[in-house]
């Protein structure tokens, strides 16, 4: 059974647009909201389109909430060049959680049935050789990590005062055609056949493809069992990284150009040269347990992380290479 209408937060970014095109395309009536400064024009044609201002405490959600029987709340502040460590976090709580509580509190007093936040595993922690579980103590590191699972904390509190039906999803890194950021990055340095010295790095990390993370949140609207449940989610495979990049090189048919090098002295270039995050997100590990929504909601991933990396090689292929 459809929903009267689903609300899509964050609709002009690369999981929200694609999230809107596949719900219309399953016949949902769709709601998109733009923040001011972005053209509507980025939003999927068909949906119901609704200009706010930057999303925080004070954000006006009536028009946009009007009729809504779910909302999937993907908008949020992401890491910024420039952000320093006294000012990150103020700015993603103003965003992520107060911005959060805000939108949370205003559907549950218009009547909306489901409220579901995208979070990240990043609130599980980063790094641990372990893998991750629903069930593990929280551990987020930096200020992004942080003002999610504060709003994590945020939404409980809502669901036990006004028995909003909230469910929380957390995702890894996600992939798929359009994306952008360090796997983008990474594709065209795959391309361009540069040698790469994580040939010794023996991690393992979980990625989920785009269509997977829509086809889990899709699930998420209707299944009465995902109510009021917190789900991690990947592809259902890890994989290292010299295993990416040899995936990544044979999907855009390139040659994997790997050699070994010194672990210890990559950290300390990447230091030095303030690459670190991403360093260690090529070295480290972070392994997730998927086996719950799998269990409970019967979802399983629908494309392979092959497929994923074909259909995400195939777009750069065409739109990016040339």
């Amino acid at each position: 059974m459809k929903a009267s209408r689903v609300l899509v937060t964050g609709a002009t970014g690369f999981v929200g647009k694609a999230l809107c095109k596949k719900l219309l395309a399953d016949g949902w009536p769709v709601v998109g909201t733009f923040r001011t400064g972005c053209s509507e024009n980025k939003l999927p044609v068909g949906i119901e389109k609704i200009k706010i201002t930057s999303i925080g405490p004070s954000t006006n959600w009536q028009e946009a909430l009007n009729g809504i029987d779910t909302v999937i709340h993907l908008a949020a502040r992401v890491h910024a060049l420039g952000d320093t460590a006294a000012d990150a976090i103020t700015e993603f709580r103003r965003v992520n959680v107060a911005g959060t509580k805000h939108l949370a509190q205003t559907a549950a007093s218009m009547g909306v049935r489901r409220f579901i936040y995208m979070s990240s595993v990043k609130v599980n922690g980063e790094g641990n050789s372990v893998t991750y579980t629903e069930k593990d103590r929280p551990m987020p590191a930096d200020p992004y990590a942080i003002s999610k699972y504060e709003a994590e904390q945020i939404l409980q509190e809502i669901i036990k005062k006004t028995g909003l039906n909230v469910v929380v999803l957390r995702p890894p890194l996600v992939y798929g055609p359009h994306v952008k950021a360090n796997f983008l990055q990474l594709l065209k340095v795959v391309d361009m056949g540069i040698p790469l010295p994580f040939a010794n790095v023996r991690n393992q990390r979980s990625f989920i493809f785009l269509e997977n993370l829509l086809d889990a949140i899709i699930t998420c609207i209707h299944h009465p069992k995902a109510a009021r449940k917190t789900y991690l989610l990947s592809d259902g495979i890890d994989t290292s990284t010299p295993e990416l990049i040899q995936k990544t090189a044979s999907a855009l048919g390139r040659p994997v150009r790997l050699f070994p090098f010194s672990l210890n002295l990559l950290r300390l270039l990447a230091k030095i040269s303030g690459r670190s995050e991403a360093v260690n997100r090529l070295l480290n590990s972070l392994a997730i347990d998927s086996s719950r929504i799998s269990t409970e909601l019967d979802w399983t991933p629908r494309f392979t992380m092959a497929e994923g990396l074909a259909e995400t090689a195939a777009w750069y292929l065409k739109a990016v290479r040339k």
